[in-house]
């Protein structure tokens, strides 16, 4: 598989405080890498720096041999070629379903309404959510808000979906409709960075794990072999704590 995201010593700094040290990371095309750490490990922070919503420090990110962040005159591009969903889901409340999918595409890519509307339609569908497609926020639970902030973000064809902690928010009956989704995304080739708490789902839905401490990568393999075969004590104390 070809390179298509690569994270060059990257380091972020909060007045005196490191929060990502160095970090390097290549990502290929169709590549699920899922981050996993400790809370207040740099994994958010990781993920708003490739999407350009985090200035860095020092070191850069690319996307397909062209840097995108350190880069402010092309900053609302790599949005758009980098898409971002938020365990806060940040759906428009006074917008239907259909009215927040559409949004982004009409008005920044200047798609044409009716395209837009048929392709929304068309996810809405894989997701399970077509007769929510005239419903408001508030009239939807987690799970299907999640699902909706999911497909909205695919509306703009990024080229590298990050994920970020996507259910955190939700009650854990709720968790498996948001998860099967994402499993749908990774079988179909879709290039994706996750930062996730489920072990489960990160075993289940991983080419390759990755473990940030510090701010640092202390250890990335295929999820059987990090799983199964840790090589750090800090990983193994970490995995410890968890049932999956």
């Amino acid at each position: 598989m070809d390179e298509i995201l690569n994270i060059q010593n990257l380091t972020k700094v909060y007045d005196e405080l490191t929060v990502l040290d160095h970090v390097n990371l290549s990502v290929r095309k169709g590549e699920v890498v899922v981050i996993v750490g400790p809370s207040g490990c740099g994994k958010s922070t990781l993920l708003r720096c490739i999407n350009a919503f985090e200035k860095i420090n020092d070191g850069k990110v690319m996307l397909n041999d062209e840097t995108i962040n350190p880069c402010k005159e092309k900053m609302n591009k790599t949005r758009e070629r980098v898409g971002m969903v938020f365990q806060s889901y940040d759906l428009f409340p006074h917008k239907t379903v259909l009215q927040n999918m559409i949004l982004a595409p009409t008005k920044v890519k200047k798609v044409n309404k009716k395209d837009a509307e048929k392709e929304a339609l068309a996810l809405l569908e894989r997701v399970g959510l077509s007769e929510k497609r005239n419903n408001y926020p508030h009239q939807l639970s987690g799970g299907q808000k999640q699902r909706v902030a999911i497909v909205r973000a695919l509306m703009m064809n990024p080229e590298v979906l990050l994920l970020d902690e996507i259910t955190a928010a939700l009650d854990p009956e709720m968790v498996r409709e948001v998860l099967d989704v994402v499993i749908k995304l990774a079988k179909e080739g879709r290039t994706m960075v996750i930062v996730t708490h489920e072990m489960s789902f990160a075993r289940a839905v991983a080419d390759r794990m990755v473990f940030i401490d510090g701010g640092r990568i202390v250890e990335e393999a295929g999820p059987v072999e990090f799983f199964e075969n840790p090589k750090t004590e800090r990983l193994k104390k970490f995995l410890a704590s968890f049932t999956y």
